[in-house]
């Protein structure tokens, strides 16, 4: 029984996401190796961090659990540099909506497959819906984060907008949620250049958002490959009218 599960998961991933999960994981190892060596909450953040984006690029729902770990761990992580914008939108935003779309996801398996969700396509209406609510999310994030007095306040406001807009396009079952974090991984990114600028072993952080960044792209086009393929095996399924004129 062993042996054809363990077939099943090496196949489960093509050559290509092999290579692309392995990488991220071993330059994320490289990267806290040569510049930490310290912070091994950040390393293992980073680790389940690129497992869950490689099972989201699946649209699997175990990478939305994954994403629950990930949120917890980054949220720690973000305290302790004061980026209280991203430990609030983690712990506060991001977790939540991680469980919510896990149950969403689990909701609307493909063809009854849980280990693949059915990709749902967003209207222009409600894409406008969203961007009012995040504009709105943005504006009270900006005065909370001030309150506390939150480090590099403007790029830590945008990381909001773009988490928002992750998140809410990632419980939609949207494709283009892979594009909003790939927004938030350059702000991410930006955010811990500049903690780098005052602490040298947070390269490994940027060496994991960077990582992500690759990721999130894959996921983008590889949900774009799922909804063709889902489009089309429903189109093949529906029945056809074959009903013939009279004589």
């Amino acid at each position: 029984m062993k042996k054809p599960n363990i077939r099943k998961l090496l196949c489960y991933f093509s050559t290509g996401e092999w290579v692309l999960w392995i990488a991220s994981l071993v330059l994320i190892v490289v990267a806290f190796a040569v510049f930490d060596r310290s912070n091994y909450l950040a390393l293992v953040a980073s680790l389940v961090g690129a497992t869950s984006l490689i099972f989201n690029a699946k649209g699997n729902p175990m990478g939305q659990a994954l994403s629950i770990v990930f949120s917890i761990l980054y949220g720690i992580i973000s305290y302790t540099f004061a980026y209280y914008g991203e430990m609030i939108t983690y712990l506060g935003m991001t977790l939540p909506m991680a469980a919510i779309s896990l149950i969403a996801w689990l909701k609307n398996p493909y063809k009854g497959r849980r280990a693949q969700v059915t990709v749902n396509k967003v209207s222009g209406k409600e894409l406008l819906f969203m961007f009012v609510l995040a504009a709105v999310v943005t504006v009270a994030f900006y005065f909370i984060l001030k309150a506390c007095n939150t480090a590099n306040i403007i790029p830590s406001t945008i990381s909001v907008t773009t988490s928002f807009i992750a998140v809410y396009l990632t419980f939609r079952r949207s494709a283009l949620y892979a594009l909003g974090y790939a927004a938030n991984d350059v702000v991410l990114i930006v955010l811990w250049v500049l903690a780098t600028l005052e602490d040298i072993t947070y390269v490994s952080v940027v060496a994991c958002f960077a990582m992500f960044l690759v990721n999130d792209f894959y996921g983008f086009f590889n949900w774009i490959r799922m909804g063709r393929r889902q489009k089309k095996a429903a189109q093949e399924d529906a029945p056809q009218n074959n009903t013939e004129l009279p004589d």
